[in-house]
C-alpha cells in the first residue's frame, strides 16, 4: 500500500451509508434502557461528521452500529450493496475487517509490540505475506508522519505520537469509512489539532468517509457538518 493507493478503499468506499428507523435496547439489571429511537441518518461517500451530545444520548451506540460491533433491534443499516443486520456474524465480521477503521481515544495499541507491529495486526486477518503486511505498514506510518518511529514501542512515543500509530493501524487495510471515538479526548490541544489536521486530510485528499463523537466543539468544528443526539435521536444539524 502506498500514499497513492490509500483512498481506493474497500466495498465501503464509493458507498452511501443510510440508516432508517434504527433502536437500540440494552438490558440493565431489571430494567430495559432504550438507547436509540428509530435514528434516520445518511452520510454520503466522503462526509466528514461529528456528533455530539450529552452523554447517554446514543452517539457511541450509533458508531458501533456503524461499525458492525452491534446490531440494531430494528431497522436497517445499509452501506452500498449490504445491509448489515442481514449479514451472518462471521459475514459481519468479514465486511467490518474489509471496510471500516476504528480510532480509539486510548489508543488500545499493544504496549510490548513496536508501532510497526502494531499497525500490521489488522493485516493478519489478510492473505498478505509477512513482506507485504510490512510494506503497507510502513506506508500507513509515513502517512501519519510517523516513518522514523516504526520501531518504537508505545511508551516511547509522545501521546499525540501513539494516536498517529492508532490512526496508521485504522487505514491500513485502505477501509473506505473510520470511525472516530473522542480521538483527540485525551491529548492536549495542540497535539489534538494535529490529530484533526491529519483526519481533514484523509478525507480531503483520499475521500476517506469519517464519524467522528466528540465532546469538543473545537473538534468538531474541523467537520463538514455536525449531528447532535439527543435522547435516542439526531435532533439538529449544522455546517460550516
Amino acid at each position: 500500500m502506498s500514499a497513492q493507493q490509500i483512498g481506493t478503499g474497500g466495498e465501503a468506499s464509493g458507498a452511501r451509508v443510510q440508516l432508517r428507523g434504527v433502536t437500540r435496547t440494552y438490558r440493565r439489571g431489571v430494567e430495559d434502557v432504550q438507547v436509540l429511537r428509530g435514528v434516520d441518518l445518511e452520510i454520503p461517500k466522503g462526509d466528514f461528521v461529528a456528533l455530539m451530545g450529552p452523554s447517554g444520548s446514543g452517539k457511541s451506540t450509533l458508531l458501533n452500529l456503524l461499525g458492525g460491533i452491534d446490531r440494531p433491534d430494528a431497522g436497517s443499516i445499509q452501506f452500498g450493496p449490504h445491509q448489515l443486520e442481514k449479514l451472518s456474524d462471521g459475514q459481519l465480521a468479514s465486511w467490518r475487517s474489509r471496510n471500516v477503521g476504528f480510532i480509539f481515544q486510548m489508543y488500545h495499541l499493544l504496549p510490548m509490540l513496536s508501532a510497526l507491529r502494531n499497525v500490521e495486526l489488522p493485516l493478519l486477518l489478510t492473505g498478505l505475506s509477512s513482506a507485504e503486511r510490512r510494506k503497507r505498514a510502513v506506508a500507513a506510518l509515513t502517512l501519519v508522519g510517523l516513518a522514523d518511529r516504526i520501531h518504537h514501542k508505545p511508551g516511547e512515543l509522545s501521546g499525540g505520537q501513539e494516536q498517529r500509530v492508532g490512526i496508521a493501524r485504522a487505514i491500513v487495510t485502505d477501509p473506505g469509512i473510520l470511525l472516530a471515538d473522542e480521538p483527540t479526548g485525551d491529548l492536549d490541544r495542540k497535539s489534538g489539532d494535529q490529530i484533526l489536521e491529519l483526519l481533514q486530510e484523509l478525507n480531503r485528499r483520499f475521500e476517506k468517509t469519517i464519524v467522528m463523537v466528540t465532546h469538543d466543539p473545537h473538534a468538531a468544528v474541523r467537520a463538514k457538518r455536525t449531528l447532535y443526539m439527543e435522547d435516542g435521536r439526531v435532533s439538529s444539524e449544522s455546517q460550516p
